[in-house]
């Protein structure tokens, strides 16, 4: 199913001047604090009125200002799932679930109810009410009313931003569900590197209300100048598979035929992963290193060297495992004369590689860098 919007909706000074065309998935809508993230996902869902333009969702047109068509938001089949879960207080966790789902033509369900209720770990829960529910409780019932809704597109508004990180890691793998098994896409949006890397099947990049780039994490987020939220969101995304457990505590993937040793992952063996690297966590060498203690050493051939502003140079690194992005010094570089062609060697220690930092791949989940 594919999603193709193309608008334009003046807000005070702001102006929103967005088209992309994004296939089914789930699409992340990224961007700096104010660069109408919201407002995109808002005017998809009718909240908001575009001043031209139009919005479609497969074959069901949204809006379209030539046409004078702009379908109220209840008809719009849209699930939204905000920064915090707006649960109803007065109503149980089953009947939160079910608000949106009743108003639908039992004809025009989609969806099975138990199914999302199981995947969601919600059995347990229908009974109470928000009150009792944790943060992390409370997010799950809310992305569960989304679903249940018989939702052709779902809306997630930085739905993690109001978590801990426990929380987060523990509603994270929701999505990955949902974007793997439910078959429903979704715009979802956020700030955050890693949520992108674990997540994305494509991403928009906003600026300043326009849109800069549309596709892969793997091409879109390799580009500092690119990347909204920094220089230190660069990094790369590999893709693996979990082949054992160790006693340690650590967790042995197998990436393109290289053993990386990350902090020990709850998944079963076989599980296909995307792991997040930050280019600031790679330290490269010259020649194969002996004696550290970084576990993590992958060999490649040097891609390309983009020095910045500064005295800071991004090395990528051609490996085995998929291209990987080191952050160092341009005196570094030289010094240990890297250039395009010549072997070099990524150190990562294991404790470098963050919890939110790796999840559930995906069949068709891309190898590239962030």
């Amino acid at each position: 199913m594919k999603i193709e919007i193309d608008l334009c909706l003046q807000q005070g000074r702001f102006t929103l001047d967005a088209t992309f065309s994004v296939p089914s998935g789930l699409t992340v809508i990224f961007g700096r604090s104010g660069s109408g993230k919201t407002t995109l996902i808002n005017a998809v869902a009718g909240l908001l009125k575009p001043d031209r333009g139009q919005i479609k969702v497969g074959e069901t047109v949204l809006f379209d200002a030539a046409s004078r068509i702009s379908l109220p938001p209840r008809k719009r089949r849209l699930g939204y799932i905000f920064q915090d879960a707006r649960l109803f207080p007065h109503l149980s966790v089953q009947r939160n679930l079910f608000y949106g789902r009743r108003l639908i033509p039992a004809r025009g369900r989609t969806g099975d109810q138990d199914q999302v209720i199981e995947m969601l770990g919600l059995r347990s829960l229908l009974n109470q009410y928000p009150a009792h529910l944790s943060g992390g409780e409370k997010q799950r019932v809310a992305i569960g009313r989304a679903l249940l809704a018989s939702p052709d597109l779902i809306l997630a508004d930085e739905p993690l931003a109001a978590l801990d990180l426990p929380r987060k890691l523990e509603i994270l793998p929701y999505f990955e569900r949902i974007r793997d098994e439910m078959g429903v896409p979704i715009l979802y949006v956020t700030h955050s590197a890693a949520e992108v890397a674990r997540l994305a099947t494509t991403v928009v990049v906003l600026d300043g209300g326009r849109v800069t780039q549309v596709g892969p994490a793997s091409e879109v987020l390799s580009d500092p100048n690119v990347v909204p939220t920094g220089v230190r969101s660069v990094g790369s995304v590999l893709q693996a598979t979990l082949v054992s457990h160790h006693e340690d505590g650590l967790s042995e993937l197998d990436a393109g035929g290289v053993a990386l040793f990350v902090p020990r992952v709850d998944r079963p063996i076989g599980t296909r992963m995307r792991m997040r690297i930050s280019a600031h966590e790679v330290i490269l060498s010259n020649r194969m290193p002996e004696g550290l203690s970084a576990l993590n050493v992958i060999p490649g051939t040097v891609g390309s060297i983009r020095a910045g502003e500064g005295p800071g140079a991004l090395v990528t690194l051609q490996t085995q495992s998929g291209p990987i992005v080191a952050r160092i010094t341009q005196r570094s570089a030289n010094l240990l004369g890297l250039a395009p062609g010549t072997q070099a060697f990524a150190i990562v220690k294991s404790v470098a590689i963050a919890p939110e930092d790796i999840g559930g791949g995906g069949s068709s989940a891309p190898t590239g860098i962030l």
